[in-house]
C-alpha cells in the first residue's frame, strides 16, 4: 500500500498545475481504485475510520458521476488528500522501525 499512497499524493499535487483534461481524468480513475484499495486495506486491520475516510475519498474522486467543486476548492481538496497520504507514510514508517 505504501507505493500506491505515493503514487497518490504525487498525482494529487501534479493536479495543481495546468494539465491536459485527460490527466484530470487518469487521477480520476487512479484515486478511485487507489482510495478503495487503501479502504480495503485499513477495513482488514480493523481500522474502520481510516476505511470510511477512504471509501468517502474514492466516491469523491470516482469519474463516473462528476463532483463539480470547482478548481479552488478542487485544488484544496488535493493537497489536503496528498497531505494526509505523506502523513500516514510517516505515521506507517515511524510504527515499523
Amino acid at each position: 500500500m505504501r507505493i500506491i499512497k505515493i503514487i497518490l499524493a504525487i498525482l494529487l499535487l501534479l493536479c495543481l498545475f495546468n494539465m491536459p483534461y485527460g490527466f484530470y481524468n487518469l487521477v480520476r480513475f487512479a484515486s478511485l481504485i487507489g482510495f478503495a484499495l487503501i479502504a480495503y486495506d485499513y477495513y482488514t486491520k480493523k481500522q474502520e475510520s481510516l476505511a470510511i475516510t477512504f471509501g468517502a475519498l474514492a466516491l469523491l474522486f470516482q469519474p463516473f458521476f462528476k463532483i463539480a467543486l470547482g478548481r479552488g476548492l478542487w485544488a484544496t481538496v488535493d493537497i489536503a488528500v496528498a497531505i494526509l497520504l505523506i502523513i500516514l507514510l510517516v505515521k506507517e514508517r515511524q510504527k515499523t522501525t
